[in-house]
């Protein structure tokens, strides 16, 4: 963090808290929120205890997502995201098998939940379910209890390894490296619009199910992006397809006690994964990201830590920059003699090939996970899919027909690249 930002932060800080005060002492006195909700986070725990996030809000009317949705709609409703109305210092009550805590969050209506468990948890339910009702502030337009159950990931005893990946061009395509781009990406779309990186989805489904394809391999993903954007994540992987899991996302708008720019991205970064490696300190982990930011830095220093646990570590090449993908042989190099392995991949097959070698996904997944890549970057989607063929809102049923010639096209070598796929493994050539 810059010296500036350490000067300053802590008296704009102040009086940031100040005007929130008083903006909430006026909105309480004109008649307080409207009708208020709950908005869980997925949290992650073990056998002895669940750990969950969440923010009480008030409803904003975000309508849900649609292939059809206007420019105008997507961005009406991103306005209403950013501009959240938070209830500040709530009261919660969580439950679980008989455990009752109370919690209360803070002046953005962020809240979190520890619960020591009593008993181990069912062990063949991956996911388990906390119930949340709120005590206070109570609103005079709700009707009935607010309550909302969440959901806390606990990973199966027999899991082969677990995924942590980063979202922002890993997962999703948000063209980062234009900021105009973006920009638009950011505003006018939404979770139905939003396109994936070609053969993502079938790429994380495999690696979900493991080596012998029953596996349920916990799966993680962090973001520097903010917690406002969290129902479309949720319903972006949900559409797509995509195994969920608990998703870490960087902050809130405001300044905090020494910043007033998110330029501490890497930190913070770390700070989420390390919890994650250290609550399954017997786990080992693939980590995906790519090598548009810091990725790759973040990832080599992950690994210098936990050494052999890291199994591979996958960096997607998106960066236009043709200095970027030496960096990244070279940090690879570093994460070799750690112990671990570090793919610079230019496609989701590129990582799927190093996968199935390594025994981290079926060979099969290989034919499913080309098909999906060559749909996608033809822009063709599963035949039971129907989607928009026009701005003129007429549908028809798009069949996703892709050729054996394609398959094989996309599992071959891709000789004609700029950058082609780099693995960096014992017994690699310099």
């Amino acid at each position: 963090m810059t010296d500036w930002q350490a000067k300053i932060a802590p008296a704009v800080r102040a009086v940031e808290k100040r005007y929130d005060a008083l903006k909430y002492r006026l909105y309480y006195a004109l008649g307080g929120p409207g009708p208020i909700k709950i908005q869980p986070y997925r949290g992650y725990g073990t056998d002895e205890r669940l750990h969950l996030k969440g923010r009480v809000l008030e409803k904003r009317g975000i309508t849900p997502p649609s292939e059809t949705a206007s420019r105008w709609a997507n961005l009406v409703n991103m306005y209403r995201r950013l501009h959240s109305r938070e209830v500040p210092h709530p009261r919660l009550v969580a439950r679980f098998n008989g455990i009752q805590q109370e919690v209360e969050g803070d002046e953005e209506g962020m809240f979190e939940v520890w619960l020591e468990l009593r008993r181990p948890v069912n062990s063949d339910e991956m996911w388990q379910s906390v119930e949340l009702e709120l005590v206070e502030p109570l609103s005079d337009h709700q009707e009935g209890p607010v309550r909302a159950k969440g959901q806390v990931l606990v990973p199966p005893a027999d899991a082969p390894f677990g995924v942590i990946s980063d979202i922002d061009d890993t997962v999703i395509q948000s063209d980062i490296g234009s900021f105009l781009e973006m920009l638009a990406t950011f505003l006018f779309s939404n979770a139905r619009t939003r396109l994936p990186l070609p053969g993502v989805a079938a790429l994380y489904r495999a690696l979900y199910s493991g080596p012998d394809g029953n596996a349920r391999a916990p799966m993680f993903y962090v973001s520097n992006g903010l917690w406002n954007l969290y129902d479309l994540l949720e319903d972006f992987f949900r559409w797509n397809e995509i195994p969920g899991g608990p998703v870490l996302l960087l902050r809130n708008w405001g300044v905090y006690r020494d910043e007033l720019l998110p330029t501490r991205q890497r930190e913070h970064k770390l700070g989420l994964i390390r919890p994650i490696l250290d609550t399954y300190d017997d786990l080992p982990f693939i980590l995906i990201g790519d090598s548009g930011e810091s990725d790759p830095e973040i990832y080599h220093e992950l690994v210098s830590q936990y050494g052999e646990r890291i199994l591979a570590v996958y960096i997607r090449n998106v960066s236009g920059d043709l200095e970027r993908p030496a960096a990244v042989v070279q940090l690879a190099n570093q994460v070799l003699e750690a112990g671990s392995e570090m793919v610079l991949a230019e496609d989701s097959v590129a990582m799927a090939r190093h996968a199935a070698e390594k025994g981290f996904i079926r060979e099969e997944a290989l034919a499913e996970i080309a098909a999906e890549q060559a749909r996608d970057e033809v822009g063709d989607t599963p035949e039971d899919t129907v989607r928009p063929a026009s701005d003129s809102g007429t549908s028809v049923a798009l069949e996703g027909q892709v050729d054996d010639e394609e398959i094989r096209s996309a599992l071959g070598a891709a000789d004609d690249r700029e950058a082609p796929t780099v693995i960096m493994e014992p017994g690699s050539e310099d």
